[in-house]
């Protein structure tokens, strides 16, 4: 069964809308000076609110593992986005045996691979093609939506990783989150 992460939630109205669709996975984007940043304390409220059987993802950029460390009870995975090495994520498992998404390298200490565009958070399709060259289980993000959920599905990895697709001004989208849940879970009935 594929699994579904619906990223970049802010609002305590993000959460009422993934805790009544239920997506595998949500993320909170703990990235500095991003759209979609949001604090500890916050991810701490938010946390607080979603349904339990929905991970949180907590999503970083090349920041101090000590930062990382402090959101640690509120997150259920950590998301390294930027150009952490294998050294980093070595030195991350000495503090959490929590699983480790690295986006775009196949490190052999993560447990997933990220395949995204190089503009996270923009919408912009990333490069889908040769996702079964990697050896970690792939959460595919990079402009998916609706209109492409399909060509998305059709290469089965093990997540569709979306925030953008699922947005109107700037804010998630309850129809469009719907529609995307929907159509994920039926792809995987057929």
């Amino acid at each position: 069964m594929i699994k579904i992460k619906i990223c970049g939630l802010k609002r305590e109205e993000d959460i009422a809308i993934v805790n009544k669709y239920k997506p595998d996975y949500i993320g909170f984007i703990l990235a500095f000076n991003k759209k979609r940043t949001i604090n500890i304390a916050t991810v701490k409220r938010l946390y607080s609110l979603l349904d339990r059987n929905i991970l949180a993802v907590g999503v970083f950029l090349d920041q101090d593992i000590e930062y990382i460390k402090e959101a640690l009870p509120f997150i259920d995975v950590i998301q390294l986005h930027g150009s952490e090495s294998e050294d980093y994520i070595k030195n991350l498992k000495n503090y959490t045996s929590k699983p480790i998404i690295k986006a775009y390298n196949d490190y052999e200490l993560a447990d997933y691979i990220l395949v995204d565009n190089a503009m996270p958070g923009t919408g912009i399709k990333a490069s889908w093609d040769s996702i079964d060259r990697y050896n970690n289980p792939v959460f595919l993000a990079g402009g998916v939506n609706i209109f492409n959920i399909d060509e998305a599905l059709a290469l089965n990895p093990y997540c569709i990783d979306v925030s953008t697709g699922v947005e109107t001004d700037g804010f998630k989208d309850e129809a469009k989150i719907k529609e995307l849940i929907e159509k994920v879970r039926l792809y995987d009935k057929r």
